[in-house]
């Protein structure tokens, strides 16, 4: 079991973590075009509770869900979920695209940024796909005083929580991330030690950070 103090930095608490939300979502659409689709794709659980609260009718088209905790918000909100990749990260999700759903009219329902480029990467292999952005992720802003004590565990569970959290506070050495994946341990800073947690979730940087 870990003895230090773990920070979960993601807008929802959990039990056995020091809250930390360094990220707040917002909706920046008003209304989703479906007329030219066929099936969507999404990349994360607040595009999906972002595009049921825009228009329901997206629960009408099959969907790819890229991680664990993005199937699951499909299927609790109604939606079909036709294809998880094993892997999410984005190069590898745009080929398995590319090898199963090149006759598919995709239409992806995105934040405002995005870690990697989908649209260009499958342009580039002859598929189009549409894009629409839905919200967009902003940073909440701390005191210095909030800053993490020494020695503390911090889960990173996107790129915008290490980009919000980095805007709030200077790196500390003593410091280990848990990062939810490859695509987010990018974005870490060069002198972070760091490890990744076994999948893509939430609970899985939990039980990763309990093991340091």
């Amino acid at each position: 079991m870990s003895q230090s103090a773990i920070y979960l930095l993601s807008p929802v608490a959990r039990e056995g973590t020091v809250s930390l939300p360094v990220i707040t979502f917002s909706i920046t659409a008003k209304s989703i075009d479906f007329s030219s689709t066929d099936t969507l794709l999404f990349t994360s659980k607040q595009a999906v509770v972002s595009a049921d609260a825009i228009d329901k009718n997206w629960k009408n088209f099959p969907c790819i869900a890229i991680g664990p905790a993005t199937k699951k918000q499909i299927e609790a909100l109604g939606g079909q979920v036709i294809y998880t990749p094993k892997e999410f990260y984005g190069e590898t999700l745009s080929t398995d695209i590319v090898t199963f759903f090149s006759d598919k009219k995709l239409l992806y329902l995105r934040p405002k940024e995005v870690s990697f480029d989908s649209k260009s990467f499958l342009e580039k292999e002859g598929i189009v796909i549409e894009e629409k952005i839905i919200y967009e992720t902003s940073c909440i802003w701390y005191e210095e005083d909030n800053k993490p004590v020494k020695g503390a565990v911090i889960i990173f569970t996107s790129p915008s929580t290490i980009h919000c959290f980095l805007k709030n506070f200077v790196w500390d050495e003593s410091y280990t991330a848990v990062v939810i994946g490859n695509a987010t341990q990018a974005h870490l800073p060069s002198q972070a030690n760091f490890v990744v947690a076994d999948e893509p979730s939430i609970a899985a940087c939990i039980e990763k950070a309990h093991t340091i």
